[in-house]
């Protein structure tokens, strides 16, 4: 009776085993930076050490007992954290989140940012509609700005955004209307009037 042979594997040889375990180990240290992204980024003061203005001035008023800006509003109210509103919404909104924190962990460890750092993607207006949706519901004249935002920003590409009027880390805001800056609101408001014909 005749031996059945068993079947030869190919083998990855020396090169193979060195790429796919260079591939191995990136994938791992990729991990692994997500994880730490994700773990630091719940820490406002993480995000503050690289970003110096204003978030510097946010957090360092975070700590205080009254806001300035917006987003320090939001800190002493309870409602967020940086990362709450600098990550957009759904799925994709939260992996585009772990995305930049991976590779800001990668920038802070290494010590290659800049200072101060920049945004490189403003805030948009579904970041700030996960929490303030019902905003634009009201269709009244006291809100119209709101509720009109959406339709000038299909007619106009350089239409206004959220932070256009909300911006978080203006302290140059007056508590009484919201932390709005009202020389930059009106200015908005003008420009808006003008693109529909009014100016």
């Amino acid at each position: 009776m005749k031996k059945q042979r068993k079947p030869v594997r190919p083998s990855l040889g020396r090169r193979g085993r060195i790429v796919l375990g260079s591939m191995a180990a990136l994938f791992v240290l990729g991990l692994a930076a997500m994880f730490t992204g994700t773990q630091l980024e719940n820490h406002n003061s993480f995000c503050a050490s690289c970003h110096t203005e204003g978030e510097q001035t946010f957090y360092n008023q975070s700590l205080a007992s009254s806001a300035v800006d917006l987003a320090s509003f939001h800190e002493l109210k309870g409602a967020s954290l940086c990362i709450d509103c600098h990550t957009g919404p759904g799925v994709f909104g939260r992996v585009g989140g772990l995305m930049a924190g991976a590779s800001d962990t990668v920038s802070y460890i290494s010590g290659r940012y800049p200072q101060p750092a920049v945004q490189e993607e403003p805030i948009g207006d579904g970041n700030c509609l996960k929490c303030h949706a019902s905003i634009a519901q009201k269709q009244d004249m006291n809100n119209h700005f709101h509720a009109l935002l959406s339709r000038w920003q299909r007619l106009d590409s350089n239409a206004a955004t959220c932070v256009s009027c909300h911006n978080g880390h203006n302290t140059k805001g007056d508590v009484k209307i919201g932390y709005l800056n009202e020389q930059d609101t009106v200015l908005v408001c003008q420009k808006c009037h003008v693109s529909v014909g009014e100016g």
